[in-house]
């Protein structure tokens, strides 16, 4: 199969590699390519009156892309028979050289991303809305819980010092944007180094280590057709063992404030929850200390204000579109004034 990019998937190995493994026989059907939140590539096709989804890195992969779908594939696995929503895995296939990528296959999600104009009977409910923002934090309530040793995923992050590690981490990042020829600089973002130096100050002294998703928000995951509920979690790519409670303030950061739309573009809007009411619903799912959470928002303001401003500085060097970077800039600034008033 072909793309503008050139050759993304060997339909013929990859149909030989799933007749070895028991998973059907006859050609791949109905071959139809997905849209997603990342330039991974994904295809949904049938054979012998199954579904599948195929997922594999993008026609120019990453370094570490390879590697990425492989701990995705393992923790789909790992989660199996939990309480957690997840698409099934099917299969999956680390070895790079029947594909040239690692890969995976697995069940289709019976359900939609509520990116921009929701469907009947979402749209028409705002008692139904009210139930999907409580759905959410549901989610990683779940994920949270999970015991990621009995679940075989012991040595699947490094939560050792994780908090500790977080603002070095992403000052670094920061101070990185620097190659780009004309970036404004950090001094564009308020307060930038007073957050940071905030954060260090108040960082909780432990946590209880757990699967976390790593960028949970609306966009990431599937809502059943027919009511609130989460169908599945999608997106697994940045999951690993650290502190679930980041999930939860990655939710409050990229949630509307008053002083702006959601990070992510959801309409009809009212009815849903207020960021206080998805803190008590979490803490009625969670057995988790909530006593810093504000600490956990703020932390998520200043890493997801810190990684859209990385696109704004390309943009300032012409590696990427200057309105959308001026757009994520301008983001990335709400961000920071909501952690100022946050620590106010």
């Amino acid at each position: 199969m072909e793309s503008a990019s050139g050759p993304t998937v060997d339909i013929e190995s990859l149909t030989a590699w799933m007749t070895d493994r028991g998973l059907g026989s006859g050609p791949l059907t109905d071959v139809t390519r997905l849209a997603g939140g990342t330039q991974n590539i994904l295809l949904r096709f049938s054979r012998d009156e199954r579904d599948y989804v195929f997922r594999r890195p993008p026609a120019h992969p990453r370094p570490n892309s390879n590697e990425t779908m492989r701990r995705e594939a393992r923790l789909l696995r790992a989660l199996a028979g939990t309480n957690v929503p997840h698409p099934g895995l099917i299969a999956d296939c680390g070895d790079e050289s029947v594909l040239g990528v690692a890969f995976y296959l697995m069940e289709p999600v019976d359900g939609f991303n509520p990116v921009g104009q929701l469907p009947e009977p979402h749209a028409g409910s705002p008692a139904m809305r009210h139930a999907m923002g409580l759905a959410l934090v549901d989610g990683i309530a779940a994920l949270g819980a999970q015991d990621h040793q009995a679940l075989g995923l012991g040595d699947f992050g490094k939560p050792e010092n994780f908090l500790g590690r977080q603002v070095d981490r992403w000052r670094s990042q920061l101070a990185g944007y620097g190659e780009f020829d004309g970036w404004t600089g950090p001094q564009a973002l308020p307060s930038v180094g007073a957050v940071g130096d905030w954060l260090e100050r108040h960082r909780p002294d432990r946590f209880t280590p757990g699967i976390m998703h790593g960028d949970y928000h609306l966009a990431n995951v599937m809502y059943r057709k027919d009511g609130p509920e989460l169908a599945a979690i999608i997106d697994w790519e940045l999951a690993t063992i650290g502190d679930p409670l980041l999930d939860l303030g990655w939710v409050l950061a990229t949630w509307p404030d008053g002083k702006s739309e959601s990070t992510v573009s959801v309409r009809p809007w009212d009815g849903f929850p207020s960021a206080g009411e998805l803190v008590t619903r979490y803490a009625e799912r969670s057995a988790r200390d909530l006593s810093a959470v504000d600490w956990y928002h703020v932390l998520a303001c200043y890493k997801l204000g810190i990684l859209l401003e990385g696109t704004h500085a390309r943009a300032c060097s012409g590696k990427a579109q200057r309105e959308t970077g001026d757009k994520l800039h301008g983001r990335a600034i709400h961000l920071f004034e909501r952690a100022e008033a946050l620590i106010r």
